[in-house]
């Protein structure tokens, strides 16, 4: 008999990932800086990236806690969240976490931040979204591919 883990077995907590590629982006802009923007833009667009950013988590957070599920990817997940952002987008969480980083990088002026999006984006990508949609299926089945169906993964 094949036991089933209850939970999507993500490589590592999804902020953790962002936060270190962010980490790594801000160290390799303190030993060379190289910006990407003019100074008269990068301030206004990256807080509007940020602020973008906070009302979607929050939206989405909500959508969870309004359907009584976990949003700590390492614990079980009880229903497909379906409203709110999630009508839009199956992962609005990391699209506000990508949201929040592009807004950093524009706010800070580093292209460092930028090019290492790129690889947060691909863990993210197969070691967390592959799993947790693996996961979802395995635990709704027609349900959660009917969703799939109707809902774009990022936007």
């Amino acid at each position: 008999m094949t036991s089933f883990n209850d939970s999507p077995g993500v490589i590592a907590p999804p902020p953790l990932i962002y936060l270190s590629g962010l980490a790594v982006g801000i160290i390799l802009q303190w030993f060379k800086p190289v910006a990407f923007l003019s100074e008269k833009f990068a301030v206004p667009l990256g807080v509007a990236l940020i602020i973008i950013s906070v009302a979607l988590v929050v939206t989405a957070m909500h959508a969870f806690v309004k359907a009584k599920t976990n949003i700590d990817v390492r614990k079980p997940t009880t229903s497909i969240v379906a409203s709110g952002p999630y009508r839009f987008s199956r992962n609005p969480i990391y699209l506000s976490m990508t949201l929040l980083v592009l807004g950093i990088a524009t706010w800070v002026n580093t292209v460092w931040i930028l090019v290492t999006l790129l690889p947060i984006l691909l863990i993210i990508r197969l070691g967390v979204i592959a799993r947790e949609e693996a996961y979802l299926t395995r635990k709704f089945g027609e349900d959660y591919l009917q969703y799939k169906v109707r809902v774009r993964r990022w936007i």
